[in-house]
């Protein structure tokens, strides 16, 4: 019972890091289309 709670605990820390990891990289590219659109403006 043990075991599994830990396992439990491990995938759930896992997915939150990852989710954080996707939310960076979609602020990332989202800067990356605001910098490219003000250059497309001048």
């Amino acid at each position: 019972m043990r075991s599994l709670t830990a396992l439990l605990a491990i995938v759930g820390f896992l997915t939150l890091l990852g989710c954080n990891t996707v939310k960076g990289v979609g602020q990332d590219i989202q800067k990356a289309g605001a910098v490219i659109e003000g250059a497309a403006k001048k």
